[in-house]
């Protein structure tokens, strides 16, 4: 699909920049950062390996950082789209508090600081993969996949999957198996987690000409999708308990919290085609984060309650 960027905002009549520091943190996508954050700590944690303290700080400084230029990159170039839907409009470059190229060089210089700092004080492979996290964000989902294909938010997924890796990838200086299980979970939750939102706000990813799922395969479609990666998500969460790499904690939250990701993904599937309210897809939204955010955290508790057992058994 060729959709024409409009870059009004370069036009002259848009207001001097008067940006503030909360401009500039709000560049940074704090909720999706705060997300990055904490599955990289994950992964840095539940490495059988101990990490320096002040390492782990500074590997996860950069992390958070180059999460931020991915975020001020995403922003830069989705300007002309932002300022058409409600949910964007209110950010800084569509309302003319930041201009586009400062925001341009703002995540060019945090990405390169992320990348050079994880690199000399931690590691090149981290570094190295936290590189291509950013340019897979800013250039293959933003400015190719999202505009092109329906299909953008499947495979642009895999930006927001890799930071478990990177985490694991600072302790260890490698990757495993298992801390591709963390990655894959993201991965596939973002599907169905990103088309609940895109059922309810199709109206305004239609004026924006974003090909979302709904818009293009339709709302029947995407809620029976949405369900068929629910199902798949739940039983790729109980898979580190199932192979051995975590205990029972992990292994009953992944199975409690897969059920109810279900549930709500069968809500979508049978809710009626012509209510305005649109709540179950607004649940499985809600539910979608709270599923994310608890598996990590029960499997970030199990790495700790097992490492806490061998200690004391030693």
């Amino acid at each position: 699909m060729a959709i024409a960027r409009k870059n009004a905002l370069d036009h002259p009549g848009l207001p001097v920049s008067e940006a503030t520091a909360a401009d500039y943190f709000a560049l940074l996508k704090p909720r999706v950062m705060s997300l990055v954050v904490f599955t990289a700590f994950v992964g840095l944690v539940a490495a059988p390996v101990t990490i320096n303290p002040l390492m782990a700080i500074i590997a996860i400084a950069a992390i958070a950082i180059g999460a931020g230029a991915a975020g001020a990159l995403n922003m830069w170039y989705d300007a002309d789209i932002d300022i058409l839907m409600a949910r964007t409009a209110s950010r800084p470059i569509p309302q003319g508090r930041i201009e586009p190229r400062q925001a341009l060089a703002f995540g060019l210089v945090l990405a390169v600081l992320s990348v050079l700092t994880l690199g000399v004080l931690v590691n090149w492979l981290s570094a190295a993969m936290l590189a291509f996290t950013i340019f897979f964000y800013a250039v293959i989902y933003t400015m190719w996949l999202k505009r092109l294909t329906p299909q953008n938010i499947v495979i642009g997924g895999a930006a927001g999957a890799f930071p478990p890796m990177i985490g694991w990838a600072a302790a260890m200086g490698s990757i495993s198996v298992e801390s591709f299980l963390l990655f894959l979970i993201i991965f596939l939750w973002t599907p169905p987690h990103f088309w609940a939102l895109a059922l309810y706000k199709s109206g305004e990813y239609g004026r924006a000409g974003i090909p979302m799922m709904p818009n293009v395969a339709g709302p029947a479609s995407t809620r029976r999708q949405i369900f068929t990666y629910a199902l798949i998500v739940a039983l790729v969460g109980v898979l580190p308990f199932a192979l051995g790499y975590v205990g029972e904690l992990y292994g009953a939250a992944a199975a409690v919290l897969g059920t109810g990701f279900v549930i709500a993904s069968a809500s979508v599937l049978a809710a009626p085609r012509d209510d305005p309210s649109m709540k179950a897809e607004k649940s499985l939204f809600g539910f979608s984060i709270l599923y994310l955010f608890g598996i990590f955290a029960a499997y970030l508790a199990d790495a700790v309650l097992q490492r806490a057992i061998v200690a004391i058994g030693g």
